[in-house]
């Protein structure tokens, strides 16, 4: 009986396989058409028009799939596996550009605009959340959102913090919003200051809410800025953990209903794709990957973050953003422009005092 998983593993895999491919080979021929505007026009890549089309498709999707209701069931899991895992994936393999020393090094160039935009976010949205009437548990999913690292840093502290379903979704669908205008309007803020790939990428990689955007937004700017911009986001993601450890300490002191951290919990924080990364860029380091199969690599990463923001783009739910009220989406629209400018004015200030 002790062998029965594993006897059903490959039943199993099968099944699973089966359940998102549909949903799959529509995000791959989004993606498909998405590379070719990408060539077609360089400067929007591969991601921006993925995305938007996935955008397009949510809209109408509830008027193509009327009667329709069994595919529109049957495509959904491939949705969700593209929007989540293969950008997971994708973020993964984006490892073979880089060495460990290079993250290291990033990182701790980096921290001193994570740290500033971080806590000037946080102390905004206690302000701000505070002037505009918003709940409590909302401000605080909308500020780490906005701070470290959207979706997923919302989901991490949402069982800290007690919040409910209605709270979490609305969270998400903010910073989401902000996100999708941050793919638009950060490259041409890039270009509107000059700023070098290395730039904008530290940039990128600090100021956009979700690695999704991040990817999106850099790939759009420049393939020099790309890798970089991955690997701040990264490292910011590491902020989840002790701001998960702070906000458990003081719901544990708020209420008894706190959920506390212990030890494993913590290291559920820590995403796989980053401790897959780390392995990646390892293994880089060696020097043992050949060129060919790198740049193989890298252009898989390409073709699944356009496949994985059309996952995204196809899961956005418009309606829902019509019908919250506008206070909570004032209060992340405030916060997503002070990390903005906070990161860059603490750019512009590390670069002075170098």
């Amino acid at each position: 009986m002790q062998l029965s998983p594993v006897a059903t593993l490959p039943h199993r895999l099968s099944r699973r396989g089966g359940d998102v491919l549909p949903g799959v080979l529509l995000t791959a021929a989004i993606a498909l058409v998405a590379t070719g505007i990408g060539a077609i026009f360089p400067v929007l890549g591969s991601a921006v028009p993925a995305i938007v089309i996935g955008v397009i498709l949510s809209v109408l999707r509830p008027h193509l799939m009327r009667h329709h209701e069994r595919a529109d069931a049957l495509i959904q899991p491939g949705i969700a596996y593209s929007g989540k895992f293969l950008l997971q994936l994708a973020v993964v393999l984006l490892g073979v550009q880089l060495s460990i020393g290079s993250i290291l090094q990033v990182g701790l160039e980096s921290l001193p605009i994570m740290l500033s935009s971080l806590l000037a976010c946080l102390l905004g949205a206690w302000w701000i959340g505070r002037a505009l009437r918003v709940e409590r548990r909302l401000t605080t999913l909308i500020g780490v959102g906005t701070g470290i690292c959207g979706a997923s840093a919302i989901a991490a502290v949402s069982p800290v913090i007690g919040a409910v379903s209605a709270e979490i979704a609305y969270a998400v669908s903010t910073i989401f919003l902000f996100n999708i205008l941050a793919v638009v309007l950060f490259p041409m803020i890039g270009h509107a200051l000059n700023l070098d790939p290395h730039t904008f990428g530290l940039l990128a990689g600090t100021a956009i809410n979700d690695t999704s955007s991040v990817v999106a937004a850099a790939s759009v700017y420049s393939t020099a800025a790309l890798g970089f911009a991955v690997v701040v986001k990264l490292v910011r993601t590491l902020m989840i953990i002790p701001i998960s450890i702070g906000l458990s300490v003081m719901e544990a002191r708020r209420h008894a209903d706190g959920q506390k951290l212990d030890g494993s919990r913590i290291a559920k924080l820590v995403p796989w794709f980053l401790i897959g990364f780390v392995v990646v860029a390892a293994v880089n380091s060696t020097g043992i990957i050949p060129d060919g199969p790198r740049d193989l690599l890298v252009h898989a990463s390409v073709f699944l973050i356009a496949m994985a923001l059309a996952g995204i783009g196809l899961s956005t739910d418009i309606p829902a953003l019509r019908r919250s009220g506008w206070r909570p989406l004032a209060l992340g629209g405030i916060l997503w422009a002070l990390v903005t400018v906070t990161s860059l004015a603490t750019i512009a200030i590390t670069a002075a005092l170098r």
